[in-house]
């Protein structure tokens, strides 16, 4: 006889493949589980309510993403990326190089790589292939790439949902980011200064010296973010979920006080956005702390941590399976999915293998990111096709080289997580 949990995930997956939003599919599968294990179904309410209602942490996340539309409305955007083509404009591949400058800035202001992407996808397309000079598939590849870096530097949404799952310190996890992401960003940019020598990319005009105060200055307000956001938190004066707000209210207060360039109608349709995407993430969030009881009463965390015992993994060995099976996941499952679903059932054998969970969530939020990128499913190649128009093909086939790059950076902080846990030691973490 088929058990209540096998029902439960083939209904999951007929579901999903109907197109029922993941979300919904999980929270009707695992009351079709308690039904047919005889257990109460007002638990699938009770789990959903309890778990909503009592992580103070999740309040971050709609703030974020808040605070990334006012930014993006605003002419913030414009501020940043002149700032970025004054600092390396000049060289080979100027606007490439801005490219991956202007994520690694935005990184530290939105916590989302879809945000990014869309915040100045279009923005970058057009200046890239503005009189031809770059092609439009290379320009579309490399914003794809360049967002991944987004969620890795602190503020990070997936890290948040990491946290909620793991119990891991948000603030450790959000500087346990920091290095590894301008190790990707470093990477991507020794990708694009390759591909400029060979590809004979242009170099742009170089902006004067005695411009580059007044440019600064104008963009100042704007780079203070990061400072204000992270400061309050290690500062000890703000959580995480406190920092959010003041971030969304520091985005708001800048792009219509100081820069003039939000109207009502503009604050209007960021809510507006940010409410439809939070009611998005949040029912996938509901789906996964109702399915998630329905796997600890079957003790598959458990079941898998005595079976991968059985197989004598070393931590590198673990570490290497669940980077193995989260960029094959990451090919066919949006993100917060896999961090809500899949991510748990690892949790209780990377503590019995003594992995830090801040160093074991830096590595699968970078796999997930990686994921955004990666044929056949990779969110960011389709989002970056329908904003430029670009043959889906074409993008993949220039987003490979960095893909590439980035997967040999994986591999460095997978196997040295000092890389990842310098910053929190350095501010008082004991792991």
């Amino acid at each position: 006889m088929t058990s209540p949990f096998a029902l439960c995930i083939l209904a999951i997956v007929t579901l999903s493949l109907l197109g029922l939003p993941i979300g919904h599919a999980m929270i009707a599968s695992s009351i079709l589980y308690l039904l047919l294990a005889g257990q109460d179904m007002s638990i699938a309410a009770e789990q959903l309510l309890n778990g909503m209602y009592t992580n103070y942490v999740i309040l971050a996340v709609p703030l974020f993403i808040l605070a990334a539309e006012l930014m993006n409305i605003g002419s913030m955007t414009e501020r940043l990326l002149l700032f970025c083509n004054a600092l390396v404009g000049r060289f080979r591949g100027g606007l490439a190089h801005v490219n991956v400058v202007q994520s690694l800035i935005f990184a530290g202001m939105s916590g989302s790589a879809i945000a990014d992407a869309a915040g100045t996808g279009r923005m970058m397309q057009a200046m890239m292939t503005k009189d031809g000079k770059y092609p439009a598939s290379f320009a579309a590849a490399l914003t794809a790439a360049t967002a991944v870096v987004g969620p890795i530097i602190p503020p990070s949404i997936p890290m948040v949902l990491y946290a909620l799952v793991s119990d891991a310190s948000i603030g450790f996890l959000f500087l346990a980011g920091v290095v590894p992401g301008v190790l990707m960003a470093g990477v991507q940019m020794g990708i694009v200064g390759l591909t400029a020598r060979r590809r004979d990319f242009p170099v742009e005009p170089p902006i004067p010296l005695r411009e580059l105060p007044c440019i600064t200055w104008r963009a100042f307000p704007a780079l203070m973010m990061p400072v204000v956001l992270l400061g309050g938190i290690y500062g000890g004066a703000t959580t995480p979920t406190e920092a959010a707000a003041l971030a969304a209210a520091y985005a708001l207060l800048i792009s219509a006080w100081l820069y003039r360039s939000v109207s009502l109608r503009d604050a209007y349709g960021s809510l507006a956005y940010s409410a439809r995407t939070t009611a998005s993430i949040g029912m996938l969030i509901a789906g996964a702390l109702v399915f998630n009881y329905v796997v600890t009463v079957e003790n598959i965390p458990e079941s898998i941590k005595i079976l991968l015992s059985g197989w004598n993994l070393s931590p590198i060995g673990f570490l290497l399976l669940v980077n193995g099976i989260l960029l094959v996941l990451g090919c066919m499952l949006e993100g917060t999915a896999i961090l809500l679903i899949v991510v748990p059932v690892f949790i209780p054998t990377a503590k019995a293998l003594g992995i830090d969970m801040v160093h074991f969530g830096v590595v699968v939020v970078v796999n997930i990111m990686l994921g955004l990128i990666t044929p056949p499913y990779g969110l960011l190649l389709f989002i970056m096709n329908t904003i430029t128009g670009v043959p889906l093909r074409d993008i993949v086939r220039d987003c490979m080289p960095f893909l590439a790059a980035m997967i040999a950076a994986l591999a460095l902080i997978t196997f040295w997580p000092g890389l990842s846990l310098w910053l929190p030691r350095l501010m008082g973490y004991q792991g």
